[in-house]
Parts: C-alpha cells; structure tokens; sequence
C-alpha cells in the first residue's frame, strides 16, 4: 500500500511513466493492476495532446509564414496576385482554427449537445451543389445534431473533390432496416494504399501524392470519423471497383423513412 501511494503521489507529481510492481493475487494486487492501466491511459492521452500540439503549431507556422512574406512585398509594390495570396492563406488559418476547436470540443463531450431530426438526402443534396457531386438513395430521416451531420458530409465531399477535380463524387445514402443509414461517397482518385487506410483518419495525417503531402488541413478525415462515433456509428475507407476510393459512414439511430421509397438526382456544380 505504501508503494502504490507513492506512485499515486508521483502520477500526481507528473512522472507519468510511474508504474507500481503487481505482487500477489489479492484485492490490493488488483487495485496496483488497476492503477498501472488508469496511468497507462492517462499517458497516451497526454502524449496524443502533446504531439497534437506540435502539429498545431506545425500547421500553424506554414500560413502565417506566407502571409508575413506576402504582406512585406506588399508594403514594396502593388500586387494583386499577393493580395489574392494573403485572402486563400487567411481563409486557410480561418478553416484550420474552425476545424481544430470543433475537433477539441468533440474531445472535451461524450455525447451529442443538441439533437433533432436529420433529413439526410436532403442535407447531402443542399452540400452536393457546392461540389457538383451526384446523389442518389433512400430518403431517411434519423436523430442527430444536424451541424455535425453536415460537416462531416461536407468534409466527405469536400475530400473527393480534392482528390479527383476531374470527375464529380458519387454519394449515395442506404437505409438501413433496423434503423439508421449508410452513406457512402466514393471518387475515381488515386485511391488510398490498403496500409494507410486507417491513418488517414489520424489528425493532421495526409497522404503524399507524387512525394509531397497532399492539400487540406489534415483534420477533415479525423473530424468525419469524430462526429460519426458521436452519433453512435463509425467510418471506413475502402477500396472501390475501376480505381478510386469509397467511404462509408454508418449512422445508427431511430430512422424515419419517407415516399417515396428511392430517388436518384444530379445536382450541378455551383457557380
């Protein structure tokens, strides 16, 4: 018992590698057991914020970067390209800062903060005509927090823009029969390698396209993978028939099915 307070004191003092040696098979071997797990957990939750941290600031440095250079030339001559410059690079801080407090406040609740009833194909149909994806599915309607459903189809077809600008998105929504749906979205990219279709879910992880990382904020996947577990589901990156790549979001909840039973439509791109 003098052991495991010790290294209660120390977990507390902020070693937090202090382990306390499990002897025996009693209750007060179980609770050493039990302290060695908690400190475990509590040691790679703070060295997930801390390397978290470093990619913030990482990601930070890069825009603010562009923008000091820009604004120096700018004080030197007139450029409208760099005034076009400083706008994308301050409209990237802005979506990054966004992304990096959603993300946190996701972290910070274990549940949903507000619910209300989701009309999923209309939600993805309004999103589509910002990327000029094509739609199709079953008109289901389940409960959710109808901002974090649209981020995360946003983020979704967002990310397949990106990767294929040749060629819109394909989403579709399935109802499924116990209640809830699946949405999946697929593009006719590169496709991701079967090793680094978990990764890509990881904050600030990107792909290396041509051996540069690709665009984006890094946060957009992790963030889609947040929100859908926050409603009790998860998502996934497979592969998909002829090239690209297919996510698959699964929404579980009580699912409210309208008539009639399946549409299919094509939204052009906005201008």
């Amino acid at each position: 018992m003098e052991r495991l307070q010790s290294q209660v004191e120390a977990l507390g003092a902020g070693d937090l590698a202090a382990r306390v040696q499990v002897q025996g098979n009693d209750e007060v071997a179980e609770l050493a057991a039990s302290f060695n797990r908690a400190a475990g957990r509590i040691e790679r939750l703070v060295g997930a914020h801390r390397a978290l941290l470093v990619s913030v600031s990482h990601e930070l440095r890069t825009p603010l970067s562009r923008l000091r250079m820009a604004l120096a030339l700018l004080e030197q001559e007139d450029r409208p390209d760099l005034k076009v410059q400083v706008e994308r690079n301050i409209a990237e801080l802005d979506e990054l800062i966004g992304e990096l407090l959603l993300a946190s406040r996701l972290d910070a609740i274990a549940g949903l903060e507000h619910t209300d009833d989701v009309d999923l194909l209309a939600l993805l149909a309004e999103e589509a005509s910002r990327t000029g994806a094509e739609v199709a599915g079953d008109p289901v309607t389940i409960r959710g927090d109808p901002r974090l459903v649209r981020r995360l189809v946003r983020n979704l077809l967002e990310n397949a823009r990106r990767h294929a600008p040749g060629a819109p998105a394909e989403a579709v929504i399935h109802a499924r029969p116990g209640g809830g749906a699946v949405l999946r979205v697929a593009d006719r990219g590169a496709g991701v390698p079967e090793s680094e279709r978990e990764r890509i879910f990881e904050p600030f992880y990107r792909l290396r396209v041509f051996g540069r990382p690709e665009g984006g904020t890094g946060l957009g996947l992790a963030l889609v993978r947040q929100i859908a577990r926050h409603h009790g589901g998860d998502a996934r990156c497979l592969p998909r028939d002829g090239g690209g790549t297919a996510f698959e979001v699964h929404l579980p909840g009580v699912s409210i099915p309208s008539s009639p039973p399946r549409t299919t439509a094509s939204w052009p791109r906005s201008s």
